[in-house]
């Protein structure tokens, strides 16, 4: 009998083993059941495609997000839902989606819990692509790798372009906040909602909820941190070069949008919303791509944004929470300045003349260059503040005079390895992208490679180099990797990037002698010596 019991002991604590060894596959969630997916030998749970908001198709065209409704039975979440309406304009994207299509408000989890009871930090990540392109189902934001570092992790989608980011007096008078222009932004609202009331399940704490994102992601992270309506829903914040302030996607006056969305309707002789609804969603994406194609922005709305956000910031309105924020050594080449113009003293000189006019002689001592060849380096840097290096600073700045936490600041440094041979005559675009070359063809004359550029960390911080297959990865790119993703999975989880194994990271409370971690294969902490650079462009864009 006591042998017995012995072996019914041992066999019921084996059982229980077995049981709490595996993650929960189905979650009840507040509109129906979903179940997930595991890789062969993963120990995380994924469930792709989950839809947190009605598909805005039809009559929701240009309509806030309306709740889900509720389902009967398992929904399947093995496969990631659609991407957005988008023309390929990034040449680095690569899409494991269903389809494209208006419909397309599904997000995606993947959680490590075992018992949905774990109450782990979670992170919302917002892809880039200039508010334009992407999706949730790129291999670069994948989220197992994440989880697997003790992390619920996310990754959402919202409208782009025309479908996201048009405004009308029509939508405007017709919408019970008196709002029009920021569709995108509110689905992300809508996911951040949709977390709060569900991420328990999958054993998240929405207490503990970090937004990131990359580019347009990064700039959309800053857009949620301003807004009264998502401000109370994040614990923490990371953004990876961008933020909605000028001269970046910032947004403009509704009455500008409206005037703006106004004449595109008159071009495609739309007399109502009810034609402009009734357009083909293909040939309404076409129309964005043609001649006199409508401009397409955000706005204050008195709603999601109540003013713009160097205006919040200063104010202290925006969310009071830690933030980890910084951009590549290199975001964009010195092209984006200089245009065709050969990269010599002279062009730079006539480039700066064009730009600054009497204050030309004082933009060439913060960028100098005295030879041909030291024109390309301060070009690019340059190149880079304008195109998003600044804004990015203006947000952590503001965010350090008035936000009461600290300021994680960085600069990504590591060059990516040579693409693999495979890819040919395949160079790498402007800002991140790829640009595939003809095999019959000589290949494209090489940009001089000064620094990281733009989108080239997102693999590292996510863990997910090996899901790029365009570079030949190196043991110092994995070594690079490992250390931004435990740093990204520290701030995630206790609002500080610091760890066992790290070097120490120091946040900033005060805009003098501000410190930043230089990520690169030996990362260190320097002191901001660019202060002067940014303080200078203050001047252009917060006029």
């Amino acid at each position: 009998m006591k042998k017995t019991l012995i072996a019914f002991l041992l066999l019921s604590q084996i059982t229980t083993v077995k049981v709490f060894s595996q993650s929960i596959n189905q979650v009840t969630t507040e509109n129906g059941v979903v179940e997930g997916t595991k890789e062969a030998g993963s120990s995380i749970t994924s469930f792709k495609g989950i839809p947190f908001a009605q598909p805005p198709v039809g009559d929701l065209r240009w309509k806030e997000p309306q709740p889900v409704k509720n389902w009967q039975g398992v929904f399947k979440a093995d496969h990631f839902g659609n991407n957005g309406m988008q023309k390929p304009i990034f040449g680095d994207m690569g899409f494991r989606s269903a389809g494209m299509s208006e419909d397309c408000l599904y997000l995606n989890v993947w959680t490590p819990a075992k018992t949905g009871k774990e109450k782990l930090p979670v992170l919302v990540y917002f892809y880039g692509g200039g508010l334009a392109a992407g999706d949730g189902s790129e291999s670069r934001y994948d989220g197992e790798s994440m989880a697997k570092k003790g992390i619920v992790a996310l990754t959402v989608n919202y409208r782009l372009g025309i479908f996201g980011f048009f405004a009308h007096p029509e939508l405007t008078k017709e919408s019970p906040n008196h709002s029009s222009g920021n569709y995108g932004y509110l689905d992300q609202h809508a996911a951040l909602v949709w977390v709060q009331k569900n991420i328990a399940a999958f054993g998240g704490d929405p207490k503990k909820v970090t937004i990131a994102g990359e580019s347009a992601g990064s700039i959309s992270v800053s857009v949620q941190m301003a807004s009264p309506l998502s401000k109370d829903l994040i614990a923490g914040a990371i953004g990876e070069s961008g933020a909605a302030i000028n001269p970046t996607l910032f947004p403009i006056p509704l009455a500008d949008g409206e005037k703006n969305g106004a004449a595109f309707a008159a071009r495609l002789k739309a007399g109502s919303l009810a034609e402009l609804r009734a357009l083909p969603a293909a040939q309404l994406l076409d129309s964005v791509f043609s001649p006199g194609g409508p401009v397409t922005s955000a706005t204050i709305d008195g709603y999601l944004l109540p003013k713009s956000l160097p205006a919040i910031f200063e104010a202290g309105e925006q969310a009071h929470i830690p933030i980890l924020v910084g951009w590549n050594s290199a975001e964009v080449p010195y092209q984006f300045l200089m245009r065709a113009d050969a990269p010599t003293l002279d062009n730079y000189k006539k480039t700066l003349q064009q730009l600054y006019g009497d204050r030309a002689d004082e933009a060439l001592k913060l960028y100098p260059a005295s030879t041909d060849e030291e024109v390309i380096k301060t070009a690019t840097a340059l190149s880079s503040d304008r195109f998003i290096v600044y804004s990015t600073w203006k947000w952590a700045d503001l965010q350090i005079q008035t936000g009461g936490k600290p300021v994680y600041r960085y600069e990504f440094s590591r060059i990516r390895p040579a693409m693999v041979a495979e890819m040919g005559n395949a160079t790498p675009g402007l800002a991140g992208g790829v640009v595939k070359g003809d095999a019959a063809k000589p290949a494209a004359p090489k940009l001089p490679v000064v620094g990281a550029p733009h989108a080239s960390e997102i693999e590292y911080a996510m863990g997910n180099l090996a899901g790029n297959k365009v570079y030949a990865w190196t043991p110092d790119d994995y070594k690079v990797s490992e250390t931004m993703e435990n740093y990204f999975a520290n701030f995630i989880k206790t609002g500080n990037p610091n760890g066992s194994g790290l070097r120490k990271w120091e946040g900033n409370t005060s805009n003098k002698n501000v410190k930043f971690m230089n990520i690169d294969v030996n990362s260190e902490l320097k002191t901001e010596v660019n202060r002067a650079r940014y303080l200078f462009l203050d001047k252009e864009y917060m006029k």
